[in-house]
């Protein structure tokens, strides 16, 4: 079985706990909700803060990553 390549970004998937990255929300993280492929064929995902703000951003520009403190 091949080693995972750490340059290629784990895929999202509804539930996992993101950083994000780049973009207009860069620096805030949460849960990732509603995956959704846009017209223009970007995927774009719901990301749901842990205060329960919500906010849309491009999956290109978040970071899967494990949860502090879990």
């Amino acid at each position: 079985m091949p080693k995972p390549d750490p340059s290629k970004p784990k895929p999202v998937k509804d539930g996992d706990y993101c950083f994000v990255t780049g973009g207009t929300h860069k620096g805030k993280s949460g849960t990732i909700r509603d995956l959704n492929l846009s017209k223009t064929v970007h995927l774009t995902i719901t990301v749901v803060q842990d205060n329960g703000d919500r906010f849309k951003t491009l999956a290109r520009n978040v970071e899967v990553r494990a949860r502090k403190g879990v």
